[in-house]
């Protein structure tokens, strides 16, 4: 691993953490449901955000490889998938008159952009760390939205 890798992943994790913080910190003091244990909500919005991130760092490296072309499918996928992450995770956040059947339509919409962008990804990831670490992001974000789904 290259130290810009190892210094970018580190700083993911710090992002995560605040971001986990701040999601916490808004459910507790939320006046609907507000002593309920939101770990799987946070979770998932977390995950959302960073795959949201991560697909769309890995669209932009595609595009600046010198094979762009064989590139096309990966960039639309994680396009596609970064949209859908950052919408999911705007509406797992609203706590206040939830729409249970939008949400559940937007997590299963959520579930299948990663798989789809995650299986594209694990086919270049051996050969492009971009697509390995957006292929894992993916994963999570997947789990993340199935397990809010289970709920």
């Amino acid at each position: 691993m290259n130290e810009y890798f190892v210094k970018g992943h580190e700083a993911q994790r710090i992002r995560n953490e605040n971001l986990m913080s701040y999601i916490k910190q808004m459910f507790e003091s939320h006046p609907v449901n507000p002593s309920s244990d939101h770990a799987t909500n946070i979770e998932c919005i977390t995950a959302c955000y960073s795959c949201a991130e991560a697909c769309n760092a890995c669209a932009d490296a595609c595009l600046g490889e010198q094979n762009v072309s064989e590139m096309v499918r990966c960039i639309r996928d994680c396009t596609d998938c970064a949209d859908v992450c950052l919408v999911t995770a705007r509406i797992v956040s609203r706590f206040t008159r939830t729409d249970f059947e939008l949400a559940g339509a937007q997590l299963r919409a959520c579930i299948q952009a990663c798989r789809s962008c995650g299986a594209q990804c694990e086919q270049h990831g051996a050969k492009m760390e971009h697509c390995r670490v957006c292929a894992e992001a993916c994963r999570r974000c997947e789990k993340a939205c199935e397990a809010l789904l289970a709920e």
